[in-house]
């Protein structure tokens, strides 16, 4: 059984008073543990792909499966507990809460799923070391760089052990080192305890790294390989 089953996924959205098709007509699978980037110009559908992937949309046509749980016809709030259980995110803006420390935000996550405070703040320290950020558990946001604000990201989203996480376009605010440094983490976070990770990315780092490169075109699959090299490796 995949961990994402996608069958003739459509998404429609109203424009006044014509429609816009984001993805049209989309089949897809994805394995448990893949390293993969959906890759596409701006308006190619990767976002939405993502999105519906990760239960933040529903699609106007088609069936997508999770786990093996249909997750489409469900309440707002059945969807909110979906995702919360099942589905870590990392965002290009961080998506941190200003007034609270690092180690907050990294375990907000656990504390909605009403982890004891222990519980949670161990786990914490332990990814902030694993992420190298060890030390920074007690600083603002704004006192962070944008790696390390990116790194807490990481973290929040790894917190739960999440059988997926999506990442969109998880490396538009940083520069080329922090950018190499963050994916070949998140690499390595895949190869050592098997999380999957789907990136939605025109980032040349991005899809030079990932294991399958999934390539939307205004809406529609174009094409789906594996980077030249990984074959052989």
């Amino acid at each position: 059984m995949p961990l994402i089953q996608m069958q003739n996924v459509s998404k429609i959205y109203p424009l006044g008073n014509q429609q816009v098709t984001a993805l049209d007509d989309v089949t897809l699978r994805i394995e448990a543990g893949e390293f993969t980037v959906f890759a596409g110009p701006s308006g190619s559908g990767k976002t939405t792909l993502l999105n519906l992937v990760g239960c933040l949309d529903q699609p106007t046509e088609g069936s997508i499966a999770i786990d093996g749980r249909d997750v489409g016809g469900r309440t707002v709030r059945a969807l909110a507990d979906f995702r919360l259980r099942h589905i870590g995110f990392i965002f290009q803006s961080y998506n941190l809460i200003p007034v609270m420390s690092a180690a907050e935000n990294a375990e907000f996550t656990l504390m909605l799923r009403k982890v004891p405070k222990v519980q949670r703040r161990r786990r914490i320290e332990e990814l902030f070391a694993e992420l190298g950020i060890g030390g920074l558990e007690d600083r603002r946001p704004n006192d962070l760089s944008g790696g390390q604000q990116q790194r807490v990201a990481v973290a929040r989203a790894m917190a739960a052990e999440p059988r997926v996480i999506l990442a969109d376009e998880p490396t538009a605010n940083l520069d080329s080192k922090t950018s190499e440094d963050l994916l070949k983490l998140m690499r390595r976070l895949n190869e050592e305890k098997g999380t999957t990770f789907l990136f939605s990315s025109h980032d040349p780092q991005v899809i030079a790294l990932a294991r399958r490169v999934i390539r939307l075109k205004d809406g529609r699959l174009e094409s789906d390989s594996l980077p030249p090299g990984e074959a052989a490796s």
